[in-house]
């Protein structure tokens, strides 16, 4: 067994060797003949390249695969980046469009305060708002405009979109606004387009309910809703806000001015409006259609002693 062995040994041995000196040469031809300059060997590297490289496509595809797939890998890369960067771009334009929205109503406002009239007959005087007196039971603020400035109970105040109370309490500097969200405040309002009557109650929250509503089915959330004028208590068509639906089905009011930040109202002044001079005016019409005259007053008699 032990001769066997370096019997193979012997022959594999020289026979490596040998091999080793063929590939040698072979490359050092093959080097040596690229490296000539000639023409017949230009030919001949010609031939060769012509009948070796087009059927080397085979042996190409595993590394043309892997190219590509390494580019689509970097496409991809680059896309999940360019998103990243379009997200936080979305995110800053969101910030941007709230500032928008909220600079867009505060040029509403003032734009409304210092140029806009409703009606012929109402003019108006814009007041500054000094405090807020809010709270769990009343919703009112003080406004720094009084009789002075000839101010009347009674008269509507806006923020400059929509209707934000009525004067009720003047002194000679400041006057009172009750807020339409207080619990003593009902307002006859219109819902377009549906032309339904109803009643703004408020209730002491931001969104007060509408009573009193005449045909619910023909309301939609999102209509718009206005003063009527009715009872003469504000001047028709003044904004209120829209409808919405609160989570128990019940219908209220999405205010259009901005309660949380009144910092100018508009006091319109209604000098068409009638005015009440005399306390039977509030119960009896001025005239009824059947009945005579008033009787007059009878004098006293007065009795004596002779």
């Amino acid at each position: 067994m032990a001769s066997d062995r370096s019997a193979s040994a012997d022959f594999t041995g020289p026979l490596r060797r040998l091999l080793f000196i063929v590939l040698v040469l072979v490359l050092s031809g093959v080097f040596l003949l690229w490296r000539i300059d000639s023409p017949r060997v230009e030919r001949f590297r010609a031939h060769v390249v012509d009948a070796v490289v087009p059927r080397m496509d085979w042996a190409m595809a595993p590394v043309t695969a892997t190219v590509r797939l390494f580019r689509d890998f970097q496409s991809y890369q680059r896309l999940h980046e360019q998103n990243e960067e379009l997200r936080r771009e979305l995110r800053q334009m969101t910030a941007w469009k709230e500032a928008a929205l909220q600079l867009e109503q505060e040029n509403a406002r003032l734009r409304d305060l210092n140029n806009v009239r409703l009606d012929p007959r109402l003019t108006y005087i814009t007041a500054v708002v000094l405090a807020d007196s809010g709270s769990p039971f009343r919703q009112s603020v003080l406004i720094n405009v009084g009789s002075r400035d000839g101010i009347v109970d009674g008269w509507a105040t806006m923020d400059g979109i929509g209707l934000v109370g009525r004067v009720a309490g003047v002194g000679r500097n400041t006057s009172r606004v009750i807020l339409l969200t207080d619990a003593t405040s009902r307002i006859p309002a219109e819902i377009q387009p549906s032309g339904q009557r109803a009643i703004v109650a408020g209730d002491n929250t931001s969104a007060p309910p509408i009573d009193f509503l005449e045909n619910p089915a023909l309301v939609r959330p999102g209509d718009r809703i206005v003063t009527t004028g009715d009872g003469e208590v504000f001047p028709p068509g003044l904004l209120i806000g829209q409808v919405a639906e609160d989570p128990g089905g019940r219908l209220r009011v999405r205010l259009a001015a901005d309660y949380e930040r009144l910092e100018f109202l508009r006091v319109l002044r209604d000098h068409g409006a009638r005015r009440v001079d005399a306390p039977s005016a509030l119960i009896l019409p001025d005239a009824l259609p059947d009945a005579g005259e008033p009787p007059a007053p009878q004098p006293a008699e007065t009795g004596g002693d002779g």
